[in-house]
């Protein structure tokens, strides 16, 4: 009875698929999220072949790619997509209501503020029990969509009308998952302009020029096969990997306990690394989806081959190789990235780096853990800047010595990650401070934690895999 409880507690969107969530032993929740986003897939060739700008008005598209994401929402969350619907709604009464000059201000303060009450709602309401993949997710990227556009609306961009608003922030390509595009290169995809504008950019593509002499096939079909099959990579590794290191064994007491430090750092080293594929699978995926409709391409790369890689919100190579801390965060979460930069970093008066780093944390949610990671952030990004700055000119004369530099620093940086995102996956204070307390202990600062906090003892976390 309790059992069937908390199933009907965790499962706020459809329960069609609960024979197959019991067969293949997944939460229902993330079951329903996969069928909308392989349902999401065949539904954007089918938009791309038969509801093409030549054969369907841009009205018909933005009306069917708007329907289709709401009744993803619908089937995933149930009556918790209200809470995007009513946002999506208000973020449309402001830019229609408000002046031009403050329409900026009243979009980040009502769609942060909606977004914060419901993260409020996560902590304190569910007690750290809610899903992991609830509708925050969804609303976290609707958040985005609603302030990008509402900050071009106020540097001289055209309103929208509303079917276009709701197709923007709602449409079935990126509802689940996003990632935030763009508002004129969705219209331009919408309308028909995507890969016309981009190619144009690049004219000597018919003129013999880079070592070709025509435009190569457009086709998103190559770039989709290659992204689906990087998802299977990360799901086989998610499934064989990720299961056999789960971070909350990182405070597990008997390890913390006993296991030798080096044993303990080796773990949560490998622990973090494996916690990443399942952020792989779900943007890559969300790219392959946009991709197959038509929508993403970046334009002729230098070799004269098609690059789908306009709207990608992450780059794996740049991030298991990253060398600094700067660069591991700027091919992570590319999007989101971007949407910092141009709401927060690019317009801050002063104090830009703390300041973009406090609302990225804000953004996320509420949990503890958030802030741990993104303030602890600020000064090794700070100190990293500065250390590069100072010594890195030393190593460049020989490819020996850059290659020792590039090793070390790429060592330093996986440290600095273990050091600051294990927190983000830990989200509560007592299981933060017993993996500073006994993994991390030397870090000075923590040592004054453990100090004025000696009564925590290790704890098992109750660690949700939350996709952000």
């Amino acid at each position: 009875m309790g059992e069937q409880a908390d199933t009907a507690f965790k499962t706020t969107g459809s329960k069609w698929l609960l024979p197959v969530s019991e067969y293949l032993g997944f939460p229902l929740d993330q079951v329903n999220f996969l069928a909308c986003q392989l349902f999401a897939l065949a539904a954007a060739f089918w938009f791309r072949l038969y509801l093409s700008p030549s054969h369907a008005n841009p009205l018909v598209r933005h009306a069917v790619a708007t329907l289709l994401g709401i009744a993803f929402l619908i089937f995933c969350f149930g009556w918790y997509s209200v809470h995007l619907l009513t946002v999506v709604v208000a973020g449309y009464l402001i830019i229609v209501k408000a002046d031009i000059n403050n329409v900026h201000s009243y979009s980040m303060v009502t769609a942060m503020g909606y977004l914060t009450v419901c993260q409020v709602s996560r902590v304190f309401i569910f007690n750290y029990g809610i899903l992991s993949t609830d509708f925050s997710g969804p609303l976290m990227i609707v958040t985005q969509k609603i302030t990008t556009l509402a900050f071009q609306l106020h540097d001289g961009n055209v309103r929208p009308s509303l079917i276009e608003y709701l197709s923007y922030n709602l449409n079935f390509l990126s509802v689940l998952v996003g990632p935030c595009t763009n508002y004129k290169d969705y219209v331009d995809f919408i309308e028909g302009r995507h890969i016309s504008q981009r190619l144009r950019h690049r004219s000597g593509t018919c003129t013999g020029q880079n070592g070709y002499d025509k435009t190569p096939d457009l086709s998103p079909l190559p770039a989709v096969c290659q992204k689906l099959l990087v998802c299977c990579g990360c799901m086989l590794f998610f499934l064989i990997v990720t299961r056999s290191l789960p971070i909350k064994y990182n405070v597990d007491p008997d390890f913390v306990n006993h296991a030798a430090f080096l044993t303990r750092l080796t773990y949560a080293f490998f622990s973090i690394q494996a916690a990443r594929p399942k952020f792989y699978f779900a943007w890559t995926l969300a790219d392959a989806v946009n991709n197959a409709a038509g929508f993403g391409f970046k334009g002729i790369d230098e070799n004269g081959k098609p690059s789908w890689d306009l709207i990608c919100n992450l780059n794996i190579l740049g991030i298991e190789t990253a060398t600094s801390f700067k660069t591991f965060i700027d091919n992570w979460n590319i999007r989101t990235g971007i949407w910092l930069k141009t709401v927060c970093y690019d317009r801050a008066p002063k104090h830009r780096l703390a300041l973009t780093f406090i609302l990225s944390a804000l953004w996320h949610g509420v949990y503890p853990g958030y802030y741990f990671t993104f303030i602890t952030a600020i000064p090794i990004t700070m100190a990293a800047r500065a250390i590069r700055k100072s010594i890195r000119h030393y190593f460049l004369g020989s490819k020996g010595l850059k290659m020792g530099y590039d090793i070390l620093t790429w060592a330093a940086t996986q440290l600095a990650i273990c050091y600051t995102v294990m927190p983000f996956l830990l989200l509560a204070v007592e299981p933060t401070l017993v993996y500073y307390r006994y993994v991390l202990s030397y870090f000075k600062h923590v040592e004054l934690l453990s100090k004025m906090l000696p009564s925590c003892q290790p704890v098992h976390s109750n660690n949700n895999d939350k996709v952000d």
